[in-house]
């Protein structure tokens, strides 16, 4: 870019634009515009300093960060950029507590919705229990049968199994007082005689 097109920067200076122009290669004539604010806002002297003291593969970025910070200073003289960065920033902390407040209802309305079905399988797990207690009551019982006489397990069954042990605490007992009555029955005959 040079002689017969001058770029944007070395047209509005009224300059002539030399083959290695600093500004030819980020300021083409076709967008004046872009210079003319970054002039207005940083002076082309100052731009051309900052543009000489990078290497040649950042002077684009660093154009580009020039032209942002320019219009920013456009729209807002006193923050700049910084004044967008904080609106931006104020932005996500309100979403980010949306957000919170959004996770917490779905937190809620999940919970609600597992107290129901929590409720059954607690009274599931009661009636499992129960059963096995019972089939583990069973097995004592058939274990007990399996020791005892087979004369005696009629007996535990038509009594539903109980108080067997009761059974035979008053079977000893009744045998005890039988023997008692014959012997007070014996004697009392004897006496009978003897008189």
């Amino acid at each position: 870019m040079g002689g017969n097109s001058p770029c944007a920067s070395c047209k509005m200076l009224r300059r002539r634009c030399t083959k290695d122009c600093i500004f030819a290669p980020y300021f083409p004539s076709d967008d004046p515009r872009k210079f003319a604010i970054v002039h207005k806002v940083f002076g082309a002297s100052n731009v051309s300093k900052m543009l000489q003291d990078l290497p040649v593969h950042q002077r684009a970025d660093a154009v580009s960060s020039i032209v942002y910070e320019a219009n920013a200073r456009m729209r807002d003289p006193v923050y700049g950029c910084v004044g967008a960065i904080s609106y931006l920033q104020n932005q996500v902390s309100q979403l980010q507590m949306q957000l919170a407040v959004a996770q917490a209802e779905i937190f809620c309305i999940q919970m609600q919705q597992e107290l129901p079905m929590q409720t059954p399988n607690k009274h599931e797990h009661e009636h499992e229990h129960e059963h096995e207690y019972e089939h583990e009551h069973e097995l004592e019982l058939e274990l007990e049968l399996e020791l005892v006489d087979p004369d005696d397990k009629s007996y535990f069954l038509h009594d539903n199994l109980p108080h067997h042990h009761q059974y035979l605490d008053f079977a000893s007992s009744s045998n005890v007082m039988q023997g008692s009555l014959k012997r007070e029955s014996l004697f009392g005959h004897h006496d009978m005689i003897s008189s």
